[in-house]
């Protein structure tokens, strides 16, 4: 099944995990620690994130981390790190409902994208969006991965529900891992 066909069939938990990891993987560009998201994964974990009375713990934890992870404008900021900044800011309050499911196909697009800005193999338009609708063939490496891992935490949430949130957050802390060593290069090479 493609990640469009994945994102469209998930439901709520799914959708906000689908999105939270594809922002966790990003947080080393916004400087946050391994723990920046943690509230809301627990929000999720614990069941208190989903549903139709979820909003106040999913929306606390939410205010928790935008605080933590709040930045200085974007103006003037690597187009990477605008893409990051604005996953964050437009995760929805809700964690159910339409809301939900644009955000976690828009952080599954910008997520993608970020990992092409990023991959030094990458051809040179970086400004076309990546094909969520087939396999990783002719994908840049770095890019190619980051779709199996998006494919991969949806389709863990689909065949285990609640269950799959913790291998969910296991395939993220690796992207994360990898990501932050591409960061931490090329600011290498930059300075």
């Amino acid at each position: 099944m493609s990640l469009v066909e994945l994102i469209a069939r998930a439901d709520a938990r799914g959708l906000a995990a689908s999105g939270l990891a594809c922002l966790d993987r990003c947080v080393p560009l916004l400087d946050g620690d391994d723990e920046a998201l943690r509230p809301l994964w627990a929000t999720l974990a614990d069941g208190t994130g989903t549903g139709a009375e979820a909003g106040p713990d999913w929306a606390a934890s939410l205010a928790q981390v935008r605080d933590k992870l709040a930045g200085p404008d974007a103006t003037g900021e690597d187009e990477a790190v605008v893409l990051a900044r604005r996953m964050l800011e437009a995760a929805p309050a809700e964690c159910s409902g339409p809301a939900m499911r644009t955000w976690a196909d828009a952080c599954s697009v910008a997520s993608l994208r970020i990992h092409r800005l990023l991959d030094p193999s990458a051809d040179t338009a970086p400004e076309a969006d990546v094909p969520r609708d087939g396999g990783t063939r002719g994908l840049p490496p770095l890019v190619a991965a980051e779709l199996r891992r998006q494919a991969g935490v949806l389709e863990l949430l689909a065949e285990r529900g609640a269950a799959g949130l913790r291998p969910a957050l296991e395939v993220s802390t690796e992207g994360r891992r990898v990501l932050r060593a591409v960061v931490s290069r090329r600011a290498r090479g930059r300075g």
